[in-house]
């Protein structure tokens, strides 16, 4: 498990501390949001379990946006690079954060993926967070909104069983909804049940790569979200006095 937050160790005990031990790490994350913000991006982070669906979004989600969007990403795992590779054969700039042992990616990891990252011009920046339902939940990376894939094979009680990664969602997208019909444990009003009693505005996509349904509703949202950004941009740059800031990395 990971090196950071001790998750699944039984000899953590508490200490006295004078700084909040994710100080560093949100930091890093002010500066990220900074940087994406001064240049009108949309940040999120694309969180998951392993098989969720999270490449195979992106990679739907890049020819609908072509033409009108520019869309970029890093991707976050263990090992490999197989799921940058597959955004790159999408038409997407992409990058690969390989973690090594950390079952998460943290701030400095993507500041630091940033240095590298093509000079392209960027509407929307995902970080697609390592598969894993607990610790991405934790650390704040610089971005504007969180969103959740979710795949019908998990089950409908994941929202209770790991309450911190939909609390924090703005957007959980319920993928591979084409298997629904070869299921007998799972359905769908009673996972939305479970999404209310822990998301504080429960937003829920039902989503499928394989026919296309909430692929345009998930665009919507998107292009909301964007809007939303730009009307935000607008509003700081008619302040007199707003931080304004053009630093880069």
């Amino acid at each position: 498990m990971c090196l950071e937050c001790g998750c699944g160790d039984p000899e953590i005990v508490p200490v006295d501390v004078h700084e909040k031990i994710l100080a560093g790490n949100d930091r890093a994350a002010a500066h990220n949001r900074e940087h994406f913000t001064s240049r009108g991006i949309l940040a999120l982070n694309l969180m998951g379990s392993p098989g969720s669906g999270k490449t195979a979004i992106l990679e739907a989600t890049a020819p609908k946006l072509r033409g009108s969007f520019a869309l970029g990403a890093v991707s976050g795992d263990l090992a490999t690079d197989h799921d940058a590779e597959r955004l790159r054969a999408a038409g997407i700039p992409a990058l690969s954060i390989t973690t090594g042992s950390a079952c998460h990616l943290d701030a400095a990891m993507v500041h630091h993926a940033l240095h590298d990252f093509p000079r392209n011009k960027l509407d929307i920046f995902v970080i697609e967070n390592v598969g894993n339902l607990v610790c991405p939940a934790v650390y704040d990376l610089g971005q504007h909104a969180n969103v959740v894939a979710l795949s019908v094979t998990e089950g409908e009680d994941k929202p209770l069983k790991y309450p911190v990664m939909f609390l924090k969602a703005d957007l959980v997208l319920l993928t591979k909804t084409d298997l629904l019909p070869h299921l007998t444990g799972m359905r769908i009003e009673r996972f939305e049940e479970a999404l209310a009693r822990v998301m504080p505005a429960p937003k829920m996509i039902p989503v499928s790569t394989h026919s296309g349904e909430g692929l345009d509703e998930w665009i919507a949202w998107l292009r909301e979200r964007l809007a939303l950004r730009a009307e935000h941009g607008l509003h700081n740059a008619r302040q007199p006095h707003a931080a304004r800031s053009a630093s880069g990395h």
